[in-house]
């Protein structure tokens, strides 16, 4: 089998990796791919977005499978284009990717079928947000509703940080047209923890969980990015957990979907809030998250094109997930200020230190070749990760391995996972 996968990030290198294990697969190509992903993929100079291009690139090379790994393209309707022409693609189609593409959308699907979620009110109009955030409790959260890079949700404590919030959003247009709409949601404490699943429109499949570290510095602190770190299984995803979600969130999102006359194929990631009363869904995405991709995929022992092709053909219901009895941890190796400013193009070393390595991996996220030497080129670099016995272990040997690389802005957070020790 020939496999394009479509994007660029540590989430691509991960499923590039999980695609080269399978026997199916003779050959694998990567658009645009990066430094780390050249190892495994022939990476093709075309952007995520040129889906005639890709589509085109497809069928001239006779792609078995394209598997998208990005949010964008899956929102702004590759598949589609794809299926047009014929071509076996993996992911939802724009009318169910919307799931993640609009958050006012998703939300009002939560309620519409009593999935549980936090409160919330969608607004068009700054001033009527404005009215209502008067007579909120606090503290409070604003979302922009389209795609913002997983940094377009703010948390605000008093009314005054939340009237700078619905300006930055909706006024400035600091995440662009993705603020036209402001989803205004009541504010949950608990623990988060992120299950990704596999659906091929009617039955669904989970992978086993993970929590992600949104917050750029220590103690979770300071912005927003789109995650410094994870680690799987949570402990705090506990039987009781997971036979409620599967009761009361899982397939009630598949069926309500398909309700809607718009089926979902492809991955639905499920953040979730374990609040007191219960767990309750932050947010939904389409496709792998980044970097849950990262300690979730090592740890699958199923071949991942077996189960993406299920998918495809909708005979996810003869398929059975199968995970190691381990644990995996990742570190986000960034660049020093990032998500703000960060240089670009600085040499990286040591890359040589994890070959031949069982159970250690070094996914690329903003890398690439230059005059032969690999350099950074974004604000995540790359993902270390590494798996042990238990979530101490393979913590410490995450930490252990992020010491093998070397570049001059380095900049990580080292508190990754640090929840393990309340578990």
């Amino acid at each position: 089998m020939k496999v394009l996968i479509v994007g660029s990030g540590g989430r691509e290198h991960a499923i590039a990796y999980s695609v080269a294990k399978s026997p199916k697969v003779d050959k694998i190509y990567c658009a645009p791919g990066n430094a780390g992903i050249g190892t495994v993929a022939e990476c093709v100079p075309i952007g995520p977005m040129e889906f005639e291009k890709l589509a085109q690139f497809a069928q001239e090379e006779q792609m078995d499978l394209t598997i998208v790994g990005m949010d964008d393209p899956l929102v702004g309707g590759i598949v589609d284009v794809f299926e047009e022409k014929g071509l076996r693609v993996f992911g939802p189609r724009k009318n169910a990717a919307i799931l993640e593409g609009s958050k006012a959308f998703s939300k009002d699907l939560m309620k519409k079928y009593q999935i549980t979620t936090a409160a919330y009110e969608n607004f068009e109009d700054p001033q009527k947000a404005l009215e209502y955030l008067e007579k909120a409790k606090f503290p409070i959260v604003l979302k922009a509703d389209g795609l913002a890079l997983g940094k377009g949700v703010l948390i605000c404590n008093s009314l005054e940080e939340a009237k700078d919030g619905v300006k930055e959003i909706m006024l400035d247009k600091k995440f662009g047209t993705a603020g036209n709409t402001l989803v205004v949601e009541e504010f949950m404490t608990g623990r988060e923890v992120s299950v990704l699943s596999f659906v091929d429109g009617k039955t669904i499949r989970t992978m086993t969980s993970a929590q992600d570290h949104k917050r750029a510095m220590d103690g979770d602190k300071g912005l927003n990015t789109g995650g410094m770190g994870t680690f799987s299984p949570s402990p705090f995803y506990t039987k009781e957990v997971d036979e409620f979600c599967k009761q009361h969130v899982y397939q009630a999102t598949v069926d309500a979907m398909a309700a809607e006359g718009r089926p979902f194929v492809g991955i639905i990631f499920f953040g979730l809030m374990l609040t007191a009363e219960g767990p309750k869904v932050l947010e939904y995405n389409a496709r792998f998250g980044d970097p849950e991709a990262q300690v979730v995929l090592p740890r699958m022992k199923t071949d991942i094109i077996e189960v993406m092709e299920a998918c495809v053909n909708g005979t996810l219901d003869k398929i059975e997930l199968e995970f190691e009895d381990n644990a995996a941890v990742c570190v986000v190796l960034a660049s020093e200020g990032y998500p703000v400013k960060y240089e670009k193009g600085i040499p990286m070393y040591g890359f040589e230190n994890f070959k031949g390595k069982d159970g250690y991996y070094c996914f690329h996220a903003g890398t690439k070749f230059q005059d032969g030497q690999i350099v950074t080129n974004g604000g995540r670099v790359l993902g270390i990760t590494a798996k042990g016995k238990t979530l101490k272990e393979a913590r410490k040997n995450a930490y252990d391995a992020t010491e093998w690389i070397q570049f001059a802005n380095k900049y990580m957070r080292h508190d990754i996972g640090k929840a393990i020790d309340e578990a």
